[in-house]
């Protein structure tokens, strides 16, 4: 299963305000992620958050189509609540208002991956 990371450059000294930011965090109505027709395009299996100083960062593990996914968080009323409430501590805005704003961002956000390495990987031992 692949992950992704997107990134947030903040304000250093917030970290007390931006844990319970994440702390409230309201989960998605669905782990599943459909296309535009409704079919299924992948599902998100999990989430976490990482701070230090100026950087935020933001792990999503997932299946399927990323850009679906990261137009699936969008239209999520937690991701959009969280996006909302982080916005004074932002050091460069973010356009996460609409979904096509939250997707360029998302992907503008996003981190390469160098290497993801999980014991799922590895051949079945017989």
């Amino acid at each position: 299963m692949p992950f992704a990371a997107i990134t947030y450059d903040i304000r250093p000294g917030c970290e007390k305000e931006l844990a319970e930011i994440f702390g409230d965090f309201k989960r998605v109505r669905s782990s599943r992620v459909e296309d535009a027709s409704g079919g299924q395009a992948g599902t998100i299996l999990a989430t976490a958050v990482f701070l230090r100083d100026d950087t935020l960062v933001r792990v999503i593990e997932y299946t399927g189509d990323l850009e679906a996914v990261a137009r699936h968080m969008a239209a999520q009323p937690g991701v959009r609540e969280v996006e909302r409430r982080l916005k004074p501590y932002l050091t460069r805005p973010r356009d996460t208002d609409t979904v096509e704003g939250f997707v360029a961002t998302f992907k503008r956000s996003l981190l390469t991956t160098v290497a993801q390495i999980s014991v799922r990987d590895l051949p079945a031992q017989g």
